[in-house]
């Protein structure tokens, strides 16, 4: 399993990552293993409001059916269209190509209070 060190990771199995202003966010390797092959992806629409540990969307899969939870306070201001078309893109590329959603942080200093990569790997085992 991947876990990067430049991110930053939830207990429910997603990761958070600053661009610039924003903070892309996804699900991790261990949640897309979990899961199997994901055939859907439930996007929120731009300018919803995310509440951390809050629930904003849905990852389908053929083993079962997950949510999504926001990992900090804020608004959305990108959904990733590409996976309406391919939502394989989170299997095959969780932390790149398979990114869910883009946030505006409410507060950029709540990206500190997630786990670390080491942080998220001892709630694995």
């Amino acid at each position: 399993m991947n876990y990067p060190e430049n991110l930053k990771y939830t207990k429910e199995h997603e990761w958070a990552k600053a661009d610039g202003p924003a903070v892309l966010v996804g699900i991790t390797d261990f949640a897309q293993d979990s899961l199997g092959d994901v055939v859907y992806v439930e996007l929120p629409p731009v300018g919803k409001e995310l509440l951390a540990g809050k629930e904003f969307g849905v990852v389908e899969s053929v083993k079962s059916v997950s949510s999504l939870f926001a990992p900090i306070n804020g608004t959305v201001v990108e959904a990733n269209s590409a996976l309406e078309g391919n939502p394989a893109l989170i299997n095959t590329s969780p932390y790149a190509e398979g990114w869910i959603v883009k946030v505006k942080p409410a507060n950029p200093a709540d990206l500190n209070g997630l786990l670390s990569a080491t942080e998220y790997q001892k709630t694995l085992s």
